[in-house]
């Protein structure tokens, strides 16, 4: 059960370290180059292995568990009991570290979450700066100090296990020096020869005199047969041990004589006497054990206080190293903000003549340009008084030209009315011999119709605008269209010039 806690307590504390190891590699993310990887892989397959071992044991271990039922089907309750309140003793403290380890954990995991927040989009500050180192110094401490606490677990559990190793190994002598079996007795009846091992010399002189008794005799039943053995013990007990014993006992020993059974009497009073010393012996090894565990105790007391004071000399010292080590971070922040600031006040320096060089520049190049401004209004204005007299000789030839083009067109005008008058008078002359010519033909038409026809009719002006009688057959299916007669024709308009021609 030992060795189970303590491989159990193991893959937990290599779960941690790979857990501290990870925060540790992202706090200070070394490079890695292929040696280190090489090393890191062959750890890691050498920790796989070990681990494959532990999960075989604790196997194993699971399955000599089943003992507890066969003890209890045996009868033996008292210690499968004891196993499992050790078993649930186990059982409450690998909880109860599982649960701190975790906590520890989660505390270190925090630390570098807020670390890890604090490098997202910022400028690098002096209190930035100074706040990122607390926070690595933290995490720091959270990983040193967890570590401790696993490595002082670690060495608990592994002299917990060399204890118990002990233990279990001067138990398993104990149990071989019982078993031992022994030589037959020449003197006795013959018991079966077994080979032994010689007794151990660390035993008390009792056992070796208790034991070289039994080789000498023939074994705890004094070299009679276990039967014949127990029926001389239920006869001795029965009558306390009196004399008279004897002759029952000869009735349940027929094969024993008087003198055999005086013997064996003799050798169990024998027997009975050792067994005493034995024990006596026994208390006074264990008085002596527990004396001596004690003072082992004790000692192992004074070792882990001699163990937790330079525990504490090493934290004190790694606590002076700390502030030692913030003094000097603070003296080259101080150092640095002194060599920032006479950096800014050269910076300034030089700024202040750089401008000072960009606005004697600025004064030379405004005074050039306002030479060269006036230079080209000097230009614009001779050109722009050149274009005004071009100009005005461009203007004046205009004017010439449409004076006389005026007075070309005036000539073509008067020219060209003279030949339309010629041409108006040429065609009303033709237009009057030709109404005299109609006229005259008119006049002898109707002196030739006078002389045929009496000329008596009705004058009816109103008959023009009546529609004759085929008109009105022809309107009886169709019908109107207008709306009366139409009094007045409108003609297109006459010029004024035109008029009378």
């Amino acid at each position: 059960m030992a060795t189970l806690a303590t491989t159990r307590c193991a893959d937990k504390h290599c779960s941690g370290e790979g857990d501290s190891s990870s925060v540790k590699q992202l706090c200070t993310s070394p490079p890695v180059c292929d040696e280190d990887q090489r090393l890191a892989r062959q750890k890691a397959t050498q920790f796989l292995r070990i681990a494959e071992i532990n999960r075989r044991q604790i196997e194993k271990l699971e399955k000599e568990r089943t003992l507890s039922v066969q003890c209890r089907k045996n009868g033996w309750t008292d210690v499968p009991g004891e196993l499992e309140e050790y078993e649930k003793v186990l059982e409450e403290e690998r909880n109860a570290e599982k649960i701190n380890l975790q906590k520890q954990l989660v505390k270190i995991h925090n630390g570098v979450r807020k670390f890890q927040r604090q490098l997202i989009d910022v400028k690098p500050t002096p209190e930035l700066i100074e706040r990122l180192k607390e926070i690595m110094t933290e995490v720091e401490i959270s990983i040193n100090s967890l570590k401790e606490e696993q490595r002082s677990c670690f060495e608990g559990l592994l002299k917990e296990e060399r204890t118990c190793r002990q233990e279990t190994a001067a138990y398993e002598k104990k149990i071989e020096n019982l078993s031992l079996a022994v030589k037959p007795d020449p003197k006795l009846h013959t018991a079966p020869a077994v080979k032994t091992k010689p007794p151990d010399r660390d035993l008390p002189a009792e056992v070796r005199v208790l034991e070289a008794f039994l080789l000498k005799t023939g074994g705890p039943c004094g070299g009679w047969d276990q039967y014949d053995h127990q029926a001389f013990l239920k006869v001795l007990t029965k009558h306390s041990g009196q004399p008279v014993y004897r002759k029952e006992a000869k009735l349940y020993l027929p094969g024993k004589t008087l003198e055999e059974i005086e013997q064996h009497e003799d050798w169990h009073q024998e027997l009975i006497y050792l067994q005493n010393r034995k024990r006596e012996a026994i208390q006074r090894w264990k008085a002596s054990k527990h004396q001596e565990r004690q003072t082992r105790i004790q000692s192992q007391e004074e070792v882990e206080e001699e163990g937790r004071r330079e525990k504490e000399a090493k934290s004190q010292a790694h606590q002076h190293r700390t502030q030692e080590e913030k003094r000097e971070a603070a003296r080259q922040l101080e150092e640095w903000r002194e060599e920032k600031r006479r950096n800014e006040e050269h910076e300034e320096e030089q700024r202040l003549a750089e401008e000072i060089q960009k606005r004697r520049r600025a004064k030379v190049a405004v005074a050039g340009q306002l030479e060269v401004k006036l230079t080209i209004e000097e230009q614009l204005r001779l050109r722009r008084e050149e274009e005004e007299e071009q100009g005005r000789r461009w203007k004046e030839e205009e004017r010439r030209e449409m004076d006389e083009r005026r007075r070309e067109a005036a000539k073509g005008i008067k020219r060209f009315n003279e030949r339309d008058l010629h041409k108006v008078e040429a065609k009303l002359q033709v237009k009057q011999l030709r109404e005299k010519e109609e006229e005259e033909r008119q006049r002898r038409i109707t002196a030739k119709l006078k002389e045929k026809v009496d000329g008596n009719v009705s004058r009816d002006p109103s008959r023009l605008t009546r529609p004759t009688k085929g008109w009105e057959e022809r309107m009886k299916h169709i019908g109107p269209s207008g709306g009366g007669p139409v009094p007045q024709m409108f003609h297109r308009a006459v010029p004024t010039w035109r008029q009378g021609l």
